[in-house]
């Protein structure tokens, strides 16, 4: 597909057991995902292989062919997906430097598979540099203004994506219409971003495409879940489920469910162990982190950042976690430091606000409260609307003691808990 990513006295353990035996509205029900977490096969994950050693072999038979590179290395990118094993990634990288070469970097579909690779990666300024020499090719322009539009919103460049997006105008097409719902999240306006998204779903259900049903399903999944429909989230990643027994992205969405909405920790560990069998990333780590800090167990909670920090030493993941790993320094004082270092780090690969976010904040935990707040005023307000970063410029205005912005939004954060998750439960009664 073209458009084809979260402390123990007898006093707090009191505390904990209380407010967790009120939990909120159930909405998960264990029956309806238990088979999903035993699946012992994966189809598709065993088709892959099988047409890896297919295309393999006629390689190594007929090494000329360089068009066969390109055809392993999109399998290999399939494999990164069901197993997130960064190595998958990286072969199929070398696989498309090598179908490039062969072709003098003049094969359109060779660049931007190479570009969708380094998004995939977070090397953002190399895949706009591969997007923008396939759209001078003059090849199928609309796919690669399509691809210029995803790199230019990870980069910020978003009067640049939405050209892009308004020159690939087509209210029939999926990427179309998934891309147009990005730009309108983007924007903040999150209920037609959901009406977009459900469009593109109706298209995927009418081609009864597989791969589109399973990507709507679980995204619009997410952007019901950040409206606060949460029946509607769930009822998605079922969808998704019975599609995809294997999708790990839906079984870590249900999980969150759990664990958000219902504050019901040992069912959102199950979940998370079963996804760990055939999924390992280091994000299930941190997630299983935040679940433990919530239990208010702090000795597994540093536990699992530790085996965080241990799996990403493992295998180079580049940069695709700086923004949790400046988050995790920046609680530290004594790594306050690595965390702005990673923050500067950031904005240099990528100027969004989310990036000046992890700025502000670096130099907010580190003390500097004048400097976070000019950053933050400059260079992230009215630019995101992701809570995460709200809650980050009201703790950056209550430290400039601006009570009357922290005010307004303490009222927004309040219905954000769920995205948020249950620990800013406290968090934003404190602000």
């Amino acid at each position: 597909m073209n458009a084809t990513i979260k402390i123990l006295t007898v006093f707090l353990g009191i505390t904990f057991l209380v407010s967790c035996t009120n939990p909120k509205k159930q909405i998960t029900d264990s029956k309806d995902y238990n088979a999903f977490l035993e699946v012992k096969e994966n189809e598709d994950l065993d088709f892959t292989l099988q047409e890896i050693k297919f295309w393999e072999t006629k390689y190594k038979a007929d090494t000329i062919q360089k068009s066969y590179l390109g055809i392993i290395a999109s399998k290999y990118s399939a494999l990164f997906q069901f197993t997130g094993n960064i190595n998958h990634l990286y072969h199929a990288e070398k696989l498309l430097i090598l179908a490039n070469e062969a072709r003098n970097y003049n094969s359109v579909g060779s660049l931007r598979a190479l570009a969708r690779n380094y998004i995939s990666q977070h090397r953002f300024k190399e895949a706009l540099v591969l997007a923008k020499k396939a759209f001078s090719i003059g090849e199928g322009r609309i796919e690669s203004k399509k691809l210029l539009f995803d790199v230019q919103m990870e980069l910020g460049n978003y009067n640049e994506a939405l050209m892009n997006l308004e020159a690939t105008k087509d209210m029939n097409d999926f990427d179309y219409l998934i891309r147009l719902a990005k730009w309108n999240d983007h924007k903040g306006d999150l209920d037609t971003a959901i009406r977009f998204m459900e469009k593109a779903k109706k298209i995927a259900e009418q081609e009864n495409n597989k791969l589109l049903k399973v990507w709507s399903y679980s995204n619009i999944a997410d952007f019901y879940g950040h409206a606060g429909r949460i029946q509607d989230s769930y009822d998605h990643y079922i969808m998704t489920l019975k599609i995809d027994p294997n999708n790990a992205y839906a079984k870590k969405g249900i999980a969150w469910i759990v664990f958000s909405h219902e504050r019901n920790t040992q069912e959102a560990k199950r979940i998370i162990t079963a996804i760990e069998k055939s999924h390992n990333t280091p994000d299930l780590l941190l997630l299983k982190s935040e679940i433990a800090s919530f239990e208010q167990n702090k000795l597994d909670a540093e536990k699992y950042q530790e085996d965080y920090f241990e799996s990403l030493a493992k295998k180079n993941y580049g940069a695709m976690y700086n923004k949790y790993n400046a988050l995790i320094y920046a609680d530290n004082q004594l790594t306050f430091d690595r965390a702005l270092e990673i923050a500067k780090e950031e904005v240099d690969h990528r100027p969004t606000p989310e990036s000046f976010d992890l700025l502000a904040w670096a130099y907010l935990k580190k003390g500097d409260t004048k400097n976070a707040l000019a950053i933050a005023n400059d260079k992230v307000v009215g630019k995101t609307f992701e809570p995460h970063i709200q809650y980050h410029l009201a703790m950056i205005y209550k430290a400039n003691n601006q009570l009357d912005k922290v005010a307004s939004l303490k009222k927004e954060l309040e219905s954000s808990i769920y995205e948020l998750g249950p620990e800013f439960e406290s968090k934003i009664k404190e602000l």
